[in-house]
């Protein structure tokens, strides 16, 4: 589709077309710091706009891919064509309702879980340090340290994009797996999520926290742009450990390193490219599958051209 047939459908789009950016640079959108520009992009602020602009693209046959803060995203370089819709900045509502500690989607899970220690609310403290949101949080169902985001939760409000309806799932319904939901099967928007959490004391809840913080500064790059880690763990092994047994540490292509420090990250040393990424991923995965028969799956999620 041309940029001027995507203007020329503009007119009919139910978002104040002040509000979109046009040729938006992906790069300043997700964690990698890559990633070609985005023909439209909008950062909606309430679940019927992200309902609206998605039945309008239907209408228009303009491809939409939702993001929330690009915490997991490898973007092409070439960009993404048609609408970019971000559950960001404008919608990080936090609050809490008959017992339950809710949350919007572009809601970071860090906040959240500074919310659920401020109410003396246990059982986030594993997920707190996860640089993403809840949107994309419960999409991939994350975890860390032994925890899963899915843990606790008691519901998820979900978009579904081609029909515009908004429904309330259960834990249940949501079909978690490792690194799966329904939401990722279906191909459905996360708007809001809901946990039920145990009662405990503040300062039980903060030294947890602490410690898994303290346990990130030590064992993971923090310091250079990346997309957390890079493979899915493979059944029975480490991804990194392999990684690292296989001489990769520190092996680079252009400007993407496996770290150092944890070689089940690729950092960005400045300028890389998704090609370079995508390169390295490839090269990482023939050797560790000559090297010890194991396939290793990407974990980060790959959008645009």
């Amino acid at each position: 589709m041309s940029i001027e047939s995507l203007e020329n459908r503009l007119r009919h789009m139910p978002i104040e077309p002040a509000r979109l950016l046009r040729q938006e640079p992906m790069a300043q959108h997700t964690t990698f710091r890559i990633g070609g520009p985005a023909d439209l992009f909008l950062s909606t602020a309430s679940e019927q706009e992200a309902a609206a602009a998605c039945l309008w693209a239907r209408e228009e046959e303009v491809p939409v891919t939702v993001v929330g803060n690009g915490s997991n995203l490898l973007v092409g370089d070439k960009g993404i064509r048609g609408l970019v819709l971000c559950l960001g900045r404008e919608f990080q509502k936090i609050w809490t309702e008959e017992g339950l500690l809710c949350a919007q989607a572009g809601a970071s899970l860090k906040a959240v879980a500074q919310h659920a220690l401020q109410d003396g609310l246990a059982g986030l403290e594993a997920v707190s340090g996860i640089p993403g949101n809840v949107g994309g949080a419960i999409y991939m169902n994350a975890g860390a340290y032994g925890g899963m985001v899915s843990q606790h939760l008691e519901w998820v409000r979900m978009l579904e994009p081609d029909t515009g309806k908004i429904g309330q799932y259960t834990r249940k319904q949501m079909e978690f797996g490792y690194r799966a939901s329904l939401a990722m099967a279906k191909g459905m928007v996360v708007l809001a999520a809901a946990w039920r959490l145990p009662a405990d004391k503040p300062d039980a809840i903060r030294a947890k926290m602490e410690d898994y913080t303290c346990r990130r500064r030590e064992k993971q790059p923090l310091s250079y742009p990346s997309a957390g880690s890079v493979f899915k763990r493979p059944e029975g092994y480490f991804a990194g450990k392999l990684i690292e047994d296989a001489g990769l540490k520190g092996y680079s292509v252009g400007q993407a390193q496996v770290s150092d420090l944890h070689a089940g990250f690729i950092i960005n040393k400045g300028g890389a490219t998704a090609q370079d990424v995508i390169t390295l991923i490839e090269h990482i995965q023939q050797v560790v599958q000559e090297k010890y028969g194991v396939e290793l799956e990407p974990e980060i999620r790959r959008i645009g051209e």
